[in-house]
């Protein structure tokens, strides 16, 4: 559940740094800070968490798509203490910073469960299949960041893609058409896409290497594809998909000259990532 870190850091909902984690936990075993067991490293992940929540909530506005909103955040942030539990049991090792992630995970997943059970309550239609759908996607991100691999490409768009599936829900229990429930998760999968890309290639320059011209020219025609794929299943979602070949075209011109600098990146993405959703949802309304 995972616009980056995508996330994004990145952009994607892909895993924190888990080496430098774990140094911060052998130098801090004595006394471990709740910060660095709470609270996500991936600055992009919280847009990308907060986007489909936000236009579940534009387009089919209500108590139930409150509650998918809130639960995917609380989602989001639970990946943190349950990742360093589950790298630390993997290891054999138990620190002090294990058992208050722990604590502060429970906690979460039962603010968690509140959340999906009031959803379920206020819902007027089921909205499952999403979920059930989405759900190979997470574990795959899971699985990768418990083995400290989060960061490859793979999870991260897994887990990026696989929170966009809160709008699909949120249009469904509100009695809106499959269709969609499936356009509206492709145009904010297709912007996950290309962003997650373009911000890993935009690190890739500053560490001093050149990206993949190839995968992110690949990734940004997929992306176009998944845009006009959701118009052909709905035309309402014609100026989301016009909105994703701009995001395109602002990215192409923001690599230009020298690397973006991390904070800019993020401030590019969660501004695009905002307009996607705003477009998509002024498009459901008047179209």
């Amino acid at each position: 559940m995972s616009e980056n870190s995508a996330t994004v850091p990145t952009l994607s909902t892909g895993s924190a740094n888990l080496q430098a984690a774990d140094r911060r936990g052998a130098t801090a075993q004595a006394r471990p800070g709740w910060r660095s067991v709470t609270v996500p490293t991936e600055h992009g992940g919280w847009g990308l968490t907060l986007e489909p929540g936000l236009l579940g909530l534009l387009v089919a506005p209500g108590m139930t798509s409150l509650w998918l909103a809130l639960a995917a955040m609380v989602a989001f942030t639970a990946r943190t203490p349950l990742k360093i539990v589950a790298v630390d049991l993997r290891r054999n090792r138990v620190l002090p910073r294990t058992r208050l992630a722990g604590m502060i995970g429970l906690a979460e997943l039962a603010v968690l469960a509140a959340f999906v059970t009031a959803a379920v309550n206020t819902a007027s239609h089921p909205f499952w299949w999403p979920l059930m759908v989405a759900a190979p996607l997470v574990a795959l991100e899971a699985v990768y960041e418990v083995r400290s691999k989060g960061r490859r490409l793979a999870p991260e768009l897994a887990g990026a893609i696989g929170v966009c599936s809160v709008a699909a829900m949120a249009v469904l229990a509100d009695g809106a058409s499959a269709t969609l429930a499936v356009g509206l998760w492709l145009i904010l999968a297709a912007r996950a896409l290309t962003s997650v890309s373009w911000v890993r290639g935009q690190i890739t320059r500053i560490h001093g290497r050149s990206p993949d011209q190839l995968m992110l020219a690949a990734t940004d025609v997929v992306t176009v594809a998944m845009g006009l794929t959701a118009v052909l299943l709905e035309q309402s979602l014609l100026l989301g998909a016009l909105a994703l070949p701009v995001v395109i075209a602002i990215q192409r011109t923001t690599a230009i000259g020298d690397p973006v600098r991390p904070a800019v990146q993020g401030m590019i993405q969660m501004f695009m990532g905002l307009a996607v959703v705003a477009a998509t949802a002024i498009g459901v309304a008047v179209l």
